[in-house]
């Protein structure tokens, strides 16, 4: 059943111990970089040190307890694996794209070593934000730490504030980047905590796909905190997607934000595998007339993991369009958390926005927290939402059966068929293939289970 309206658990106060780290990381960078990017690391570092971490008692995070991060000091190890295991774990993670761009990053940083850069991508700035912020600081003073600040970001403050390295991708206008940007980020070393950043800026009239990966090396708990700042001008196009297969033991926090102009459009996709507690934020808004903006996202959460997806779409112009379906498949002790917010603002007249979310618990100690929220301030507009939260449909699996599959089979064969209204809408096939792999490994399991009443 939807528990969103239920009273909220006492609230736990967020210990200190990895705030104070997190801070003195902070306060020993040596911005290498203009003078304005210092100034908005600093203010981004008080912000965080005034703000501190969100605990029950803040509306955006009453069912997601940060109790367990906020009191680890996250203090790193001085080794990391052999470099042959980390490039064996990126040969195995990587979509091995013809023609593709692959950017890898180890821990944070930028790994040139085990990039694949071709040379035939015209019209395309890309590579280390680290260097960019050395050499071409001006293609990201407009942008950079902007587009995902402001408002209670406190987590898009600490990466501000501490992020070593990320990814600069930059299309020129007109530039159609033909085959996906695949960015794959691991984590090497336990106890770390990462801020992986990313800039994506699409300048008039082009085209450009990126797929973030996140995966491990190390099954021991780690941190990391993610923000892709992503502008698309008047007339590009952008499709991201955000691909999170972090160690079941790992603390992953991330942060989608995107910046629309006028007839743009942004698709935004979040595959959520992994991670003992896992959130990601998604906030856009569309500042141009005639923007569209679809985001749609897959939560497997199994265990007693913990999966929180918040989204915000701000519709302040006329004529915006935005599509939002989010699933999640539920077992053992699960929680899925979800809150999707979209505003329009006033004047932003024949707004169409459609909002839907749906839960499928496996076992009866797995939960789901849903709450769509609709803001509107204008009167011609169209707005829905909806959510569900159930079980597999007893009449649809005994249909299966008496046509002769077995029970097991009949129940991955539904598990399959919920995931798929959002894995079809994934554009680039080496992902649905990937992730159709993983659900082939992982879902048997959870099908030919027998306490399913």
């Amino acid at each position: 059943m939807t528990v969103a309206d239920r009273p909220a658990p006492p609230a736990a106060k967020a210990a200190a111990p990895a705030a104070d780290a997190f801070l003195a990381r902070a306060r020993a960078l040596t911005v290498d970089g203009p003078a304005w990017f210092a100034a908005r690391r600093a203010e981004a570092l008080a912000r965080f040190a005034a703000r501190g971490f969100p605990t029950l008692r803040d509306e955006d995070w009453k069912y997601t307890s940060l109790a367990r991060l906020a009191a680890t000091p996250w203090a790193p190890p001085d080794r990391a694996p052999p470099r042959a295991e980390v490039a064996a774990r990126v040969q195995r993670s990587r979509l091995h794209l013809a023609g593709g761009l692959v950017l890898v990053f180890v821990d944070g940083r930028y790994a040139p070593d085990l990039s694949v850069v071709p040379p035939q991508l015209a019209g395309v700035l890309f590579g280390s934000l680290a260097d960019a912020l050395r050499n071409a600081p001006s293609h990201l003073e407009p942008h950079l730490a902007r587009i995902a600040a402001g408002g209670d970001r406190p987590f898009a403050d600490l990466s501000t504030a501490g992020f070593d390295d990320g990814v600069l991708l930059h299309a020129t206008p007109g530039t159609c980047v033909p085959v996906p940007v695949e960015v794959l980020h691991v984590t090497t070393r336990p106890g770390t905590a990462s801020f992986p950043r990313t800039l994506v800026v699409a300048e008039s009239g082009s085209r450009v796909t990126v797929v973030e990966h996140h995966v491990a090396l190390t099954d021991a708990p780690y941190v990391s905190m993610p923000v892709v700042e992503v502008a698309v001008a008047q007339h590009a196009a952008v499709e991201h997607v955000l691909w999170q297969e972090e160690a079941d033991t790992a603390f992953h926090v991330a942060t989608v934000a995107a910046h629309q102009a006028r007839d743009s459009r942004f698709s935004s996709c979040v595959l959520t595998l992994g991670g003992a507690l896992a959130r990601t934020d998604v906030d856009v808004t569309l500042d141009g007339e005639g923007a569209e903006a679809t985001l749609h996202g897959l939560n497997l959460v199994f265990g007693a993991r913990h999966a929180d997806q918040h989204t915000r779409l701000d519709h302040a112009r006329p004529h915006g369009t935005s599509r939002q379906l989010y699933k999640s498949i539920l077992d053992g002790t699960a929680v899925g958390v979800f809150n999707g917010k979209v505003i329009v603002r006033p004047g932003a007249q024949k707004t169409d926005a459609q909002q839907a979310q749906h839960n499928l618990l496996l076992s009866p100690g797995a939960t789901a927290d849903t709450k769509p929220e609709l803001e509107i301030y204008a009167d011609d507009v169209k707005c829905a939402h909806g959510a569900t939260v159930g079980r597999l449909d007893d009449d649809k699996l005994f249909y299966l059966r008496s046509r002769g599959l077995p029970e097991a089979a009949a129940r991955d064969l539904l598990l399959r068929a919920f995931a798929r209204d959002v894995t079809d809408r994934i554009q680039i096939e080496a992902v649905r293939v990937r992730l159709d792999r993983w659900m082939t490994e992982r879902m048997p399991a959870l099908a030919g289970r027998e306490d399913r009443t």
